[in-house]
């Protein structure tokens, strides 16, 4: 893979992620999210942190299938699977 489509994957990633963290945390306090019964035990900081590197893996996860799905013959897509 080359820097460029690196880029093309990344960069909407960031951008999301970016959107998706101004979003779910406008709305979701840090302080008050619970695993099970238990406190998360993390700082609204490391939370901020954490969301916005996994918001960051879904919406990259998403464009690198993009990606994919562009890069493959079309013939290759309504082959059936053997």
């Amino acid at each position: 893979m080359t820097a460029r489509a690196s880029l093309w994957i990344l960069w909407p990633g960031f951008l999301l992620a970016c959107s998706f963290e101004l979003l779910v945390f406008a709305l979701v306090d840090p302080a008050d999210l619970r695993w099970g019964s238990e406190s998360l035990g993390l700082s609204r900081q490391a939370v901020y942190t954490i969301g916005f590197f996994v918001f960051w893996v879904l919406a990259a996860a998403s464009s690198a299938l993009t990606m994919v799905l562009v890069s493959m013959p079309a013939r290759d897509l309504s082959k059936p699977p053997e």
